[in-house]
């Protein structure tokens, strides 16, 4: 019994290391193309939430959405959220790497990708995303 404990706490941490590799190579590979044309016209210095999305997604209407409202409404100004459809612009999700919805992607002030949620990302995790991108 004990036996399998142990397998199962080395898988469990195993699977948790390769997914946290596999996040940090998808945002160095995001931070590191070139601008993309989702975010032209954003204001500079400002950190930025690009929220992939579709219609019918029902966690993004009920959980996702309400987050980055409860974002916006706290900080104003100092925060952008571009909203991208990922049924009408597969071509970005593509580029993105999106394979599923709600997925957002944390931008510091200089544009850059500093962070990835795949799911839901409540706002208390979002806020510190955002704090710690600087």
């Amino acid at each position: 019994m004990l036996e399998r404990l142990l397998l199962v706490a080395v898988l469990a941490a195993a699977g948790l290391v390769i997914y946290r590799l596999y996040t940090r190579r998808h945002v160095q590979r995001v931070a590191s193309a070139p601008r993309d044309l989702l975010l032209h016209g954003l204001r500079e210095g400002v950190p930025t939430i690009v929220y992939f999305t579709t219609p019918q997604c029902m966690p993004c209407k009920t959980q996702q959405m309400p987050a980055l409202q409860t974002l916006q409404t706290e900080l104003g100004e100092r925060l952008q959220v571009v909203r991208v459809d990922a049924t009408e612009q597969p071509e970005a999700a593509e580029r993105w790497g999106v394979f599923s919805v709600p997925t957002t992607f944390v931008l510091d002030r200089h544009g850059q990708a500093r962070e990835v949620n795949y799911g839901v990302a409540d706002a208390a995790k979002l806020r510190r995303q955002l704090q710690a991108a600087g």
